[in-house]
């Protein structure tokens, strides 16, 4: 090793090793060797380690040119077709040092980083018992590319195979790139029922929900789970909720094709809510929550849970046993809720109310959330959705008495705010509540804003 040339690459270092001692032109014997004078001999050992290192040369630039021809096949063709004429490639070991190579030549070309994640996938499943070779190249891409590498792997592997299954370990696990591929299959998980997003080689298929939700459940199932999952804890608790309630709802052709692959393959649970359910159960498992689950199963809230009349019911509860056990962590869930109140699709809503209402007593408002929620609130009140107006009503009734309210002087402009919309009854101001229940909202127009601060 210490003699060799540096003009020669590592990679044909690599390839003289597996070659071994006995890949070289044959040697004379010793009695020959005994009458050469030393400058021949010195000559003779020149030319051969010359012409072995051309040849090593040789078959490495040969090896790069198959491996950047593979590469060029797959951006044209569809996943896996490029691959099969050059299966033989992922056999050697020297493929593992030729992509450490080109990614640490850099990034001059982006549209190849899809490819190369694709090899990456392959190599390991042809290579069962080597999953390490590559996590530097793969920390790499991800590190420079990270929407490219976890859009790349959803697609090419949405069931999560064993080879997908180590290298999201390789990237959640590690402090370069955990944070960033965690937020991206978050904003995954938030759009059912597929998320799609361009990556540089010009791919815009989508990518099912459920791949992301596969992901998760994977990466809960081992034994040490990323930190960065319970960093991201109130994030991916809410999309989890939601997915239940999308996937109670409706769920596509395409997807039920796809759930039914997967079903194949691991035997999961019947429905994909059930399966949304029992991810949620493993992270309050993972998050140390036992109690709620056994809590929520003894008061039959999961199956709750899975009807799309009831589902507000069981958010409601879930929220109420989780304040029993964790406040701060409630507080941090309703600030997520607080933000798709304010910004998302009027569907989400009513599940969402639900558990804000539970934990507004545990809030630590500041002005600046207040005035969100008042308007959150006297946003309701004015839905065509009865159940909506109740629980809008509710956290009213909850704020007058906050403490909060009343040191700033607040508590009697909610108060007048009620009597504006016909709800003095429910402040035992000595209103005659409604005859008729229909008739308890009776709201003015959108327009007015009784409750602006």
């Amino acid at each position: 090793m210490e003699q060799r040339s540096p003009r020669v690459p590592k990679l044909a270092w690599v390839e003289e090793e597996e070659e071994g001692p006995g890949a070289g032109p044959a040697q004379e014997t010793e009695e020959v060797v005994r009458f050469k004078p030393l400058q021949e001999d010195a000559a003779v050992d020149r030319t051969q380690e010359q012409e072995r290192t051309r040849g090593l040369f040789r078959r490495t630039a040969q090896l790069v040119c198959k491996f950047i021809k593979r590469i060029r096949e797959e951006e044209t063709s569809t996943v896996g077709t490029g691959l099969r004429a050059y299966s033989h490639i992922f056999k050697t070991k020297t493929c593992s040092a030729l992509l450490d190579m080109l990614v640490e030549e850099g990034f001059c070309n982006p549209k190849q980083v899809p490819a190369m994640v694709r090899y990456i996938h392959q190599w390991l499943m042809a290579n069962q018992f080597a999953e390490h070779r590559l996590n530097r190249a793969l920390l790499d891409l991800t590190k420079e590319q990270p929407a490219d590498v976890v859009m790349t792997l959803l697609r090419v592997a949405p069931s999560c195979d064993r080879a997908a299954l180590t290298m999201w370990k390789s990237i959640m696990c590690s402090p370069r790139t955990a944070e960033p591929a965690q937020l991206i299959l978050l904003d995954v998980l938030g759009s059912w029922p597929e998320h799609s997003t361009c990556t540089s080689d010009g791919d815009k298929t989508g990518v099912f929900v459920l791949a992301a939700t596969v992901v998760m459940w994977k990466i809960l199932q081992v034994p040490c789970v990323p930190h960065v999952v319970t960093v991201y804890f109130p994030r991916l608790f809410v999309h989890l909720v939601f997915q239940v309630f999308f996937s109670t709802l409706d769920v596509p052709a395409e997807v039920d094709t796809f759930w039914k692959g997967c079903q194949q393959q691991y035997g999961l649970a019947t429905n994909p809510n059930r399966f949304a359910v029992r991810t949620l159960k493993s992270l309050l498992c993972q998050m140390q929550h036992e109690d709620v689950v056994v809590a929520i199963e003894r008061k039959c809230g999961w199956d709750t849970l899975l009807c799309a009349d009831t589902h507000h019911y069981a958010v409601g509860l879930l929220a109420r046993e989780m304040s029993c056990v964790s406040i701060p962590l409630c507080s941090r869930i309703a600030r997520d809720l607080l933000r798709l109140l304010s910004t998302q699709e009027p569907r989400w809503e009513l599940p969402a109310l639900a558990f804000l209402v539970e934990v507004l007593e545990c809030l630590n408002l500041s002005e600046r959330g207040a005035k969100r929620i008042l308007q959150i609130l006297s946003r309701h009140l004015r839905s065509e959705c009865r159940e909506r107006r109740r629980l809008a009503l509710r956290a009213l009734l909850v704020l007058i008495d906050d403490p909060l309210m009343v040191r700033r002087g607040q508590r009697l402009r909610l108060r007048l705010g009620m009597q504006s919309l016909g709800l003095g009854w429910a402040l035992g101001t000595g209103a005659a509540a409604p005859s008729s229940p229909a008739s308890w909202f009776n709201c003015p127009s959108a327009s007015e804003q009784p409750f602006g601060l």
